[in-house]
């Protein structure tokens, strides 16, 4: 996984800044709950492009990161962010150390996502948060990139006018490990979670989520897009 963002990390932000209303919608998700973050860190943070626009866009700096990725990690670097190598199962933070941990749109790219969410209420001070953002398995984007990984390409007859315009590259999804949200839910919860609040996002068929930005609702049964805001 490691070596598909090293090798396709100029492509990763490529795609976002072709889908632009898809990034701005998503990134007003992460700012749903970000309104004192306290001491945060983003724990996959990738290019830093969404830490960037949060903060050109809504004031909140992000400044710390983990990122697996050389080529991602540099990027973000270059965007003014404080990242070191690691992974979200592994990576020593200190206890008690953190206000806001965030996961965005990194917890399919997590192989035990158990490890990752108890490392990281590790790591929260009491009544800390952990938002985890991500395309839910039973969404319609997730039920699209689940036929794309099964397919390997989206170059099939099924995919013709049900893809969008800019489709998600086809490697990324390969690496993806798509879960509901009640799975992760359940992961939160045995890793020592107990308070949980939800917001959503790219409520329409993803040929269309591109047309125009879409402000965060409350709830996760109609997004392709949900944040779990999960309280220490």
């Amino acid at each position: 996984m490691n070596m598909t963002f090293d090798e396709y990390a100029d492509q990763y932000d490529s795609w976002f800044l072709k889908n632009r209303a898809v990034l701005a919608s998503e990134v007003a998700l992460l700012a749903h709950f970000l309104a004192h973050p306290g001491r945060a860190i983003s724990v996959g943070c990738g290019s830093g492009l969404f830490e960037a626009m949060l903060r050109q866009d809504y004031g909140i700096d992000i400044k710390e990161g983990i990122e697996p990725a050389k080529g991602m990690r540099e990027i973000a670097i270059k965007r003014g962010m404080h990242v070191r190598p690691g992974t979200a199962e592994d990576v020593d933070l200190d206890p008690h150390a953190f206000d806001t941990i965030i996961y965005n749109g990194t917890a399919s790219y997590i192989g035990d996502l158990r490890r990752a969410f108890s490392n990281a209420f590790r790591a929260l001070k009491p009544a800390g948060r952990l938002l985890v953002l991500d395309v839910p398995k039973e969404s319609s984007y997730g039920l699209l990139y689940a036929l794309g990984k099964e397919k390997g390409s989206w170059d099939h007859p099924c995919f013709i006018g049900a893809t969008p315009e800019n489709v998600y590259p086809v490697e990324f999804v390969k690496a993806a490990h798509w879960r509901t949200t009640p799975e992760k839910m359940a992961l939160l919860r045995q890793a020592g979670f107990t308070d949980f609040k939800f917001a959503q996002t790219l409520t329409r068929h993803p040929v269309y989520s591109n047309e125009t930005k879409e402000e965060p609702i409350e709830g996760y049964d109609r997004g392709d897009y949900v944040c779990i805001c999960a309280i220490k």
